[in-house]
Protein backbone atom coordinates (compact mmCIF):
# COMPACT_ATOMS: atom_id res chain seq x y z
CA UNK A 1 0.00 0.00 0.00
CA UNK A 2 1.42 3.34 -0.97
CA UNK A 3 1.71 6.34 1.32
CA UNK A 4 -0.91 8.24 -0.69
CA UNK A 5 -3.54 5.52 -0.15
CA UNK A 6 -2.88 5.48 3.60
CA UNK A 7 -3.49 9.23 3.72
CA UNK A 8 -6.77 8.91 1.78
CA UNK A 9 -7.94 6.03 3.98
CA UNK A 10 -7.21 8.03 7.12
CA UNK A 11 -9.60 10.78 6.03
CA UNK A 12 -12.27 8.47 4.60
CA UNK A 13 -15.50 8.94 6.56
CA UNK A 14 -17.89 6.92 4.37
CA UNK A 15 -21.59 7.31 5.11
CA UNK A 16 -20.89 9.36 8.22
CA UNK A 17 -18.97 12.01 6.29
CA UNK A 18 -21.42 11.99 3.42
CA UNK A 19 -24.24 12.97 5.78
CA UNK A 20 -22.51 16.25 6.65
CA UNK A 21 -22.31 17.09 2.95
CA UNK A 22 -25.88 16.00 2.21
CA UNK A 23 -27.47 17.91 5.09
CA UNK A 24 -26.41 21.23 3.53
CA UNK A 25 -27.67 20.38 0.03
CA UNK A 26 -31.11 21.29 -1.29
CA UNK A 27 -33.60 18.43 -0.91
CA UNK A 28 -34.68 16.43 -3.92
CA UNK A 29 -37.96 17.95 -5.22
CA UNK A 30 -39.20 14.50 -6.32
CA UNK A 31 -38.86 13.06 -2.81
CA UNK A 32 -41.74 13.49 -0.38
CA UNK A 33 -40.80 15.47 2.72
CA UNK A 34 -42.67 16.34 5.86
CA UNK A 35 -42.42 19.02 8.52
CA UNK A 36 -40.70 16.80 11.11
CA UNK A 37 -37.97 15.73 8.70
CA UNK A 38 -37.30 19.33 7.62
CA UNK A 39 -37.08 20.48 11.25
CA UNK A 40 -34.73 17.61 12.15
CA UNK A 41 -32.37 18.53 9.30
CA UNK A 42 -32.58 22.21 10.26
CA UNK A 43 -31.61 21.45 13.85
CA UNK A 44 -28.77 19.23 12.61
CA UNK A 45 -27.47 22.09 10.44
CA UNK A 46 -27.48 24.44 13.43
CA UNK A 47 -25.72 21.84 15.60
CA UNK A 48 -22.99 21.22 13.02
CA UNK A 49 -22.33 24.95 12.56
CA UNK A 50 -22.22 25.61 16.32
CA UNK A 51 -19.89 22.64 16.83
CA UNK A 52 -17.50 23.85 14.12
CA UNK A 53 -17.54 27.38 15.54
CA UNK A 54 -16.76 26.00 19.00
CA UNK A 55 -13.84 23.96 17.64
CA UNK A 56 -12.47 27.03 15.82
CA UNK A 57 -12.89 29.16 18.95
CA UNK A 58 -11.15 26.51 21.07
CA UNK A 59 -8.23 26.26 18.63
CA UNK A 60 -7.82 30.06 18.46
CA UNK A 61 -8.03 30.39 22.25
CA UNK A 62 -5.60 27.52 22.78
CA UNK A 63 -2.87 28.76 20.44
CA UNK A 64 -3.19 32.54 20.71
Amino acid sequence: MSENNKFKDFFKFGDFGNYFVRVFQKPDPNQKSNYNLRMMHGINKISIVVFLLAIIFWIVKRFI
